[in-house]
């Protein structure tokens, strides 16, 4: 099992919103110039699901998603991840 931990200088509940509220989310959880996030979808509870697409100019998809297995608002989010 693979833990990433990243450091931000903000506050934390801002970092938290960030990652859990689709609007801010697809605003910076993109690729290069020409992509968008037409689907970002987040269930957040314990066992729920979230699914993220994006989609390049030319019409190419990229989708991942995954199960939030434990949330501690705002300190810690473990979820599972699979790329289709």
């Amino acid at each position: 099992m693979l833990a990433r931990r990243r450091a931000f200088d903000a506050p934390r509940h801002l970092v938290w919103e960030a990652l859990t509220k689709p609007d801010l989310l697809k605003r910076w959880l993109l690729g290069p110039p020409g992509w968008t996030m037409p689907v970002c979808e987040i269930d957040l509870r314990v066992g729920g699901k979230y699914r993220h697409v994006w989609r390049k100019e030319d019409g190419t998809e990229m989708g991942m998603g995954g199960v939030y297995r434990e949330i501690v608002p705002p300190e810690r989010l473990v979820a599972t991840e699979v790329f289709d």
